[in-house]
């Protein structure tokens, strides 16, 4: 502790959890940068003040984005953090690796790196933290070498990220890592090179359980569904009713829609196909029971994103279903269609949901082409005054 002489960040030591100190200082005992970086950090907390600036534009040759520019606002006194940029690195889809790629990528970044890096934070991206600009280069080739390519930044298209989807789930509805795979590599231009008001992110989820939470951390959020009715194993039920489930409590009156009965005389239950709304709230009570229907697709979401300019805001439906298989034509006509219209109306650092909010939705959908559906709205209206635009009444033969 008194190596470093840090008592305010050695109290976040304490406890039982780890600690995000322990690893600088584990790195400190190699790095010169991750030992002012200790230094820094305990100055701010002295301080109650960040000593970080931005400035100046830093990156690789034939990219916009990809790196985060960062600098020490007491260079003279903390030298090994003078410059302290960021990469950001776009990892496998469903977060796998092997440990041979895993240990290339540390090699990489203990060569030209403060050796810290963030796994999977808020962006979902690779994050290594910290090396200088005259390392970036070097850095990035060095990366490409072992089969790595930067994520990205700025106002572009961000990293998409998604759940393991049916590599892992037996609910998925989609294959979540072959669409985030293949928007990867057809949205390079959009990726590293920001063209865009702001960021835009598309997250991907294999079922209505959103374990990516992409409907509050995405501008498009893709989640897997199905069209059918549930498909049910009744005596797998009564195996479950038999073992002591509640199944009054715990699924019949928790369906938000009432679409469930159960019929204790005949002991079968019963599934109302039109009110299901697909929330996986009965088939997390009983997956061994219940299961997703075989109409397998994907509902697409908009405007997801967490509080900046606005509020936080979760995503609504754009799309109600969409049957997604390979090579996602529609899914990737519909992207560039709202990027487009983002990028000519929106404004600088708006993102897509406040441009929504700004124009209205019945703009936004006219500007996109798609047609409104009940499943956009989430309440009945309470203005019951109606306006028609000339066009419209044009339309209708209206004078």
């Amino acid at each position: 502790m008194d190596k470093w002489k840090t008592p305010l960040l050695d109290e976040l030591e304490e406890g039982d959890w780890p600690s995000f100190v322990t690893e600088i200082k584990r790195a400190a005992e190699k790095s010169e940068a991750a030992a002012d970086l200790l230094r820094q950090v305990e100055r701010s907390y002295e301080s109650n003040t960040g000593h970080w600036k931005r400035g100046g534009v830093v990156g690789v040759r034939g990219y916009g984005g990809g790196v985060v520019g960062r600098y020490s606002a007491l260079p003279e006194e903390f030298p090994g953090v003078r410059e302290f940029h960021s990469l950001r690195v776009n990892q496998p889809a469903g977060f796998y690796y092997t440990t041979k790629k895993l240990r290339e990528l540390c090699d990489v970044w203990d060569q030209y790196g403060s050796r810290l890096l963030n796994l999977h934070g808020s962006t979902g991206d690779i994050i290594l933290l910290g090396t200088t600009t005259e390392n970036l280069q070097p850095c990035f080739d060095a990366l490409s070498e072992v089969g790595f390519d930067l994520g990205g930044s700025g106002a572009a298209i961000r990293t998409l990220s998604c759940c393991a989807g049916e590599s892992r789930c037996e609910h998925a509805c989609i294959d979540t890592m072959d669409i985030t795979h293949d928007l990867t590599m057809h949205f390079q231009s959009e990726l590293h090179r920001p063209s865009f008001p702001y960021k835009f992110k598309i997250k991907s989820s294999g079922c209505p359980n959103d374990c990516a939470a992409a409907s509050a951390r995405s501008d498009l959020a893709i989640i897997g569904l199905w069209r059918d009715s549930l498909e049910v194993d009744q005596e797998a039920v009564r195996e479950y009713v038999e073992a002591g489930l509640n199944i009054f409590d715990l699924v019949i009156r928790r369906c938000p829609t009432w679409a469930l009965d159960w019929d204790a005389k005949a002991r079968q239950l019963h599934v109302n196909s039109e009110d299901c709304v697909h929330c996986m709230s009965c088939i997390n009570q009983m997956p061994k029971a219940l299961h997703v229907g075989k109409q397998r697709g994907a509902a697409l979401l908009i405007g997801g994103k967490a509080p900046v300019v606005k509020g936080a805001m979760i995503g609504w439906v754009l799309v109600p279903f969409m049957k997604l298989e390979p090579p996602y034509t529609a899914l990737k006509e519909l992207i560039v269609t709202i990027t487009d219209f983002w990028a000519e109306h929106g404004r600088s650092r708006e993102r897509v949901a406040e441009l929504v909010e700004r124009i209205g939705l019945s703009a936004f959908l006219e500007g996109i082409g798609i047609a409104p559906c009940a499943q956009m709205v989430s309440e009945p209206r309470s203005n019951p005054y109606v306006f028609w635009n000339q066009e419209e009444l044009e339309k209708h033969g209206k004078n």
